[in-house]
């Protein structure tokens, strides 16, 4: 548990260094994410976003898990 912890605090330190250029990556708008915009309304689902990240965390884990 404290090497996960270590790993996870490490992980998000160095993605919040790299932050000005993992904003320019583009998550959060890719085809099949779902926008809804209507009067007074908005709704955005980042399905396809999730699914991507979802995909990579899993690889990552089954690779260090190897």
């Amino acid at each position: 548990m404290q090497r996960l912890l270590i790993v996870v605090g490490a992980a998000l330190v160095v993605a919040g260094l790299a932050w000005p250029w993992l904003r320019r990556l583009p998550l959060g708008r890719l085809p099949g994410d779902i926008h809804v915009v209507r009067e007074e309304f908005s709704f955005h689902f980042p399905i396809v976003t999730c699914l991507a990240v979802s995909a990579l965390v899993s690889l990552l884990v089954w690779l260090l898990r190897r």
